[in-house]
Parts: structure tokens; C-alpha cells; sequence
């Protein structure tokens, strides 16, 4: 079990959210509305160094828990429908998941997600 976690821009949610839903076998996702900030990297001077940006920006995070042989097709999904090109796009990072319980039925792993 996998734990996908990416933080896309707000005007790509609609577009990414329809084509995951298009991934069979996928259960769901969950999402947040959140503000960070990152590295600066306009200046194409390798002399600097890059700087960080206090500039909070909107973005969302979306939280996806599904069986290992999905990441890639989840992965190359939300980039595809994130994508825009321009800097700040986002990020997705994938981590394993140990352990997953549904509350209302008590099953547990492969079957609660």
C-alpha cells in the first residue's frame, strides 16, 4: 500500500480530480485547500543561490491510499492533468502506507482502502 500526497495548483483540481476518477480500482482521494511557499528560482544566475519566496501561494493537496500497482498510473495521471508548464505546478511524493483501517466495517489493509 502506497500513500500519494500532491500539491497541485487550485485551477487544476477540477481536471485532475475527473481523471482519476477515471483509474480503475482507485477508491478515492482526499483534498485540502493550503498556502506554502518555496524556493525562488526566476533568477537564472547559477552564481546565486536560489531564495525562498515568504509569499504564501494557494495550492491544494490531494491525499490518495491505494494498492502499490496503481502509484505509477496515480503518478502519471495527476502530472498529466496538473501539468500547466510554468514554475509551480506542484509536487507529488509517494510514501508507504503501514497499515490502513475502514472504521465501519473493521476491515483492514488492501480491503479498508
Amino acid at each position: 500500500m502506497k500513500m500519494v500526497i500532491a500539491f497541485i495548483k487550485e485551477n487544476k483540481f477540477g481536471e485532475v480530480m475527473l481523471a482519476l476518477h477515471k483509474i480503475g480500482g482507485l477508491t478515492g482521494a482526499s483534498s485540502s485547500k493550503i498556502h506554502g511557499f518555496g524556493r525562488d528560482r526566476s533568477k537564472h544566475d547559477p552564481t546565486q543561490k536560489p531564495e525562498v519566496s515568504l509569499d504564501f501561494k494557494p495550492h491544494i493537496r490531494l491525499e490518495i491510499a491505494c494498492n502499490a500497482e496503481l502509484v505509477d498510473k496515480v503518478l502519471s495521471t495527476v502530472e498529466w492533468a496538473a501539468h500547466t508548464g510554468l514554475r509551480g505546478d506542484g509536487k507529488i511524493y509517494v510514501l508507504p502506507l503501514e497499515q490502513a483501517v475502514r472504521i465501519s466495517s473493521g476491515e483492514r489493509d488492501e480491503d479498508a482502502i
